[in-house]
């Protein structure tokens, strides 16, 4: 294994412990109120949302690709990432589509495709997010997969407010 490939998997490695640190510590997911973890049709997904600034990858002038094709700027920039089990079998789910729609108290936001992302030989889902301020969004996740008849929807409550 080259010294390259060594390091991106510490990388992956390094950032799914940093998501669940960040999560548990901040008070998103916590055992009265669980809004980032929904199950439905045969699926279970857990959300998270970080700062960019935790995720941002590569500098500027950097040869390597940057995740999801940009570097993200500002400070209301924000990576949500999706884990997404089969219920039945508990395996990780490596082959959805998925789409993300956040909106804001009161509004319509945009819809952003979630790109597979292969962390430490998993796959999750992830996309860079704008949130523009202290507010109640929802996360509105539709997720597809080869033989389904429908897609899988689901929706999460995401309080802002205090980060």
């Amino acid at each position: 294994m080259r010294n390259s490939e060594i390091f991106r998997r510490c990388l992956g490695e390094a950032f799914v412990a940093l998501c669940i640190f960040v999560l548990l510590s901040t008070g998103a997911a916590t055992a009265a109120d669980n809004s980032l973890v929904k199950k439905a049709d045969g699926l279970a997904v857990y959300l998270g949302v970080v700062p960019a600034e935790i995720v941002k990858g590569p500098a500027p002038h950097s040869a390597e690709r940057p995740m999801h094709g940009r570097i993200p700027a500002g400070r209301h920039e924000h990576h949500v990432v999706a884990a997404i089990f089969d219920t039945a079998s508990g395996a990780r789910v490596s082959d959805a589509t998925v789409t993300a729609k956040i909106s804001g108290l009161g509004l319509s936001g945009p819809q952003s495709k979630l790109e597979p992302m292969k962390i430490a030989d998993t796959i999750t889902y992830g996309a860079f997010i704008y949130l523009p301020g202290a507010d109640f969004y929802t996360i509105r996740l539709a997720i597809s997969r080869p033989g389904m008849p429908r897609p899988v929807v689901m929706e999460f409550k995401y309080d802002h407010r205090r980060r």
